[in-house]
């Protein structure tokens, strides 16, 4: 799904949270970048994938710290 455009609907599905929720993120600056575009919010499906990728953890208390369990 090369350059996929997500609505903010189709991103709280996917994250199964409200929608009211990913708006106050949004709001606050904590979620992924988005684009406006005539007045309507889209999400780039590379845009969440990275945000997702930036927010993994492998423990309460490292955020974006991915560590090895066999290290």
């Amino acid at each position: 799904m090369e350059n996929a455009i997500l609505t903010p609907e189709v991103l709280a599905k996917r994250w199964s949270i409200s929608l009211s929720t990913v708006a106050r993120w949004r709001s606050e600056g904590m979620g992924p970048v988005f684009l406006k575009l005539r007045g309507h919010v889209r999400y780039r499906l590379e845009d969440i994938e990275s945000f997702e990728r930036q927010t993994l953890q492998s423990a309460t208390g490292c955020k974006g710290e991915l560590t090895n369990p066999q290290d």
